[in-house]
């Protein structure tokens, strides 16, 4: 069967022809240009194409069957059965393309981009999550060192060669190829990691300025514990930059930007939400592997350095993860073919820090937006660096510290994964108003329980004896339980509320109002916390004395953040409301007629029927659809 335009015999125009507009329907001008109407009427002229009164002819078999003697001209329409009987022997339609062969009704060609792709972020998200607990680990445990230094960690040391690791980035794209530049940004980091588990700690006391630290601690007063502890121990900082820059470098830019290049609209929309369930499988792996080289020490002879024989385990799979990485993008690189994408490039705003502010302030649904975002990065960072502080005072050795740490990865991943399962059911039935107001309500509540247990132990402890609990332990339990569910909150309603309130926003505020809060917000929220903790930690002399001040700071941060999630929600349904308007007059309109009818005779379009109003000289049928 070939599928071609057949036109036969001489066209024949109406007697009294006129200039008219022509304006096909998007959704059914297929139909009623290649399609009668009224497939049972008989055509004037058999053999050949009729012609409606506006000028435009109607071809015979755009997709048509071998003729046998003595058979009917007849018109196919274009709908399925007539194409699947038309596509009987196997060869396509016209315009159509060979089927793909498919495994499990998904296609190989598809599936030769996600399994790798999928090996390749759970690959990452392992490392990530060994990374994230050894750094802690490091700088937290270390001689000289507490929680207290974490905050001065973000603030002058991570973000500064986060800054110039990007703008060193930025430079290399525009003169290395794609390729190159993966392998030139990933190599660094499986060099480094290889390194410091087999070259830098073993060595860590021969190079570590411990004698002056001590000198300038004793000047300054020991206030100054955590900014000095960033010299005392500047190889363990260094490894922590490098695991925080690992999330956001490999992570968001070297996978996703990978992922988004390979992949196609309609499998990213298929098979992204496949890999955040998948990051959460790889953090319950990396848990027990954690878990298993921190009880290391306990088959050890006395006198050896177990931790030293932990690190030395955990960044070997580290670096032999991150081999796994390069080969699998080695391989679809030269396995699977690229999809084509449009040159036409979209021209994104670039909004500086003053103009982002003056944005964030004009608009009340960016700023209730601004204020959920800032108000997560702040409340995080409050509960969580004062955490891990009596979190060392539990467990005060590395591998005792690195054990528990295994332990709350892993309940964090089965967490994140039940609640991304409840989280549709979360939207379906209750809505954004409610899925938004989750994650402040698990932070109010358990950190009202966390500083409680820090403010008020002491009365409560005969009460937790008799469970086996010292108020420390029931602090460090609670304030895990309150990072376990406030992050697999985030990762599964948070995150998705945040985008969804961009949705319904016209398209001049959605972009602007997605760089501002990308340049003010995400940046605040982060350091925000960084910074309160450095002015109490300075102002009250230790962490543990601006505990009381930290706990109220808490509460009005989430009282604010419930405020704005509530007010964004009423501004979102009312939005919604419109945009769902809009669309009911969008599908109503597409009923007004394709053309419009005059007393000349001719027909019109008016859904799926036609209307002769007065006959005319056009057809000899004039109640017949053949005159439309």
């Amino acid at each position: 069967m070939q599928g071609v335009l057949q036109s036969k015999g001489l066209l024949s125009l109406p007697s009294n022809p006129r200039i008219r507009a022509f304006i096909p329907q998007p959704s059914q001008g297929l139909r009623y240009r290649f399609s009668p109407l009224n497939p049972s009427s008989k055509p004037s002229n058999p053999n050949g194409p009729s012609l409606s009164v506006n000028g435009f002819s109607k071809f015979q078999g755009f997709v048509t069957k071998p003729q046998s003697i003595g058979q009917r001209t007849r018109n196919y329409p274009i709908v399925r059965a007539e194409a699947a009987a038309a596509s009987g022997d196997g060869q396509p339609l016209f315009g159509e393309k060979e089927p793909s062969p498919k495994f499990m009704g998904i296609e190989l060609v598809t599936l030769k981009k996600i399994i790798p792709l999928g090996l390749m972020f759970f690959c990452i998200l392992f490392n990530y999550t060994i990374l994230r607990d050894t750094k802690d680990v490091l700088v937290v445990t270390a001689p000289g060192s507490s929680a207290e230094i974490i905050p001065f960690l973000k603030t002058w040391v991570n973000l500064p060669m986060a800054i110039g690791f990007m703008l060193l980035y930025t430079k290399l794209a525009n003169v290395l190829s794609k390729q190159a530049l993966f392998y030139t940004v990933i190599l660094p980091f499986i060099a480094f990691f290889g390194a410091f588990g087999f070259v830098l700690y073993p060595l860590s006391n021969y190079f570590h300025p411990t004698a002056l630290a001590d000198n300038l601690l004793n000047v300054l007063g020991p206030r100054f514990l955590g900014p000095l502890a960033i010299l005392r121990i500047w190889s363990f900082c260094l490894f922590y930059v490098m695991a925080e820059l690992w999330g956001s470098v490999v992570i968001s830019v070297l996978f996703w930007g990978f992922a988004n290049q390979i992949t196609t609209v309609d499998e990213a929309k298929r098979f992204y939400p496949l890999f955040g369930l998948g990051a959460n499988v790889a953090l319950i792996f990396s848990g027990r592997t954690v878990k298993y080289f921190s009880q290391m020490r306990q088959t050890l002879a006395p006198g050896v350095d177990g931790w030293a024989i932990s690190l030395k385990g955990m960044m070997s799979i580290v670096v032999g993860m991150g081999f796994a990485i390069c080969f699998l993008y080695w391989w679809v690189n030269n396995n699977v073919q690229l999809p084509s994408r449009s040159l036409k490039k979209k021209e994104k705003p670039k909004m500086g820090t003053m103009e982002s502010l003056k944005f964030l302030v004009s608009s009340k649904y960016i700023r209730d937006l601004a204020t959920l975002v800032v108000a997560y990065g702040i409340s995080i960072n409050l509960v969580e660096v004062t955490w891990k502080s009596k979190l060392k005072a539990q467990f005060p050795t590395p591998n005792e510290y690195s054990a528990f740490m295994g332990d709350f990865s892993t309940a964090t991943g089965v967490a994140t994964f039940i609640m991304m399962l409840l989280s549709q059911w979360i939207f379906s039935k209750y809505g954004w108003g409610v899925a938004a107001t989750v994650t402040p309500t698990v932070l109010l509540l358990t950190g009202v329980g966390f500083f409680s247990l820090i403010l008020f132990g002491g009365p409560i402890a005969p009460t937790l004896a008799q469970f086996g609990m010292t108020p420390l332990l029931a602090a460090v339990y609670v304030g895990a339980l309150q990072n376990i569910f406030s992050k697999s909150a985030k990762y599964s309603l948070f995150d998705p509320c945040k985008e969804m309130a961009y949705i319904p926003l016209d398209e001049d505020t959605k972009v602007k109002g997605k760089a501002a809060i990308d340049v003010v917000c995400n940046p605040l929220g982060k350091s925000g916390g960084a910074l309160i903790q450095q002015f109490m930690i300075l102002s009250f002399g230790s962490l543990a004395n601006s505990t009381p001040y930290l706990g109220g700071i808490l509460l009005v941060i989430v009282l604010a953040w419930l405020g704005a999630a509530r007010s964004l929600d009423g501004q979102f349904t009312a939005l919604r409301q419109e945009e769902e308007l809009e669309k009911q007059m969008e599908r109503a309109a597409v009923k007004i007629p394709v053309v419009s009818s005059t007393d000349s005779g001719n027909g019109s379009l008016n859904g799926e029927s036609a209307v002769n109003a007065k006959g005319g000289d056009a057809s000899s049928e004039p109640s017949s659809p053949r005159s439309v």
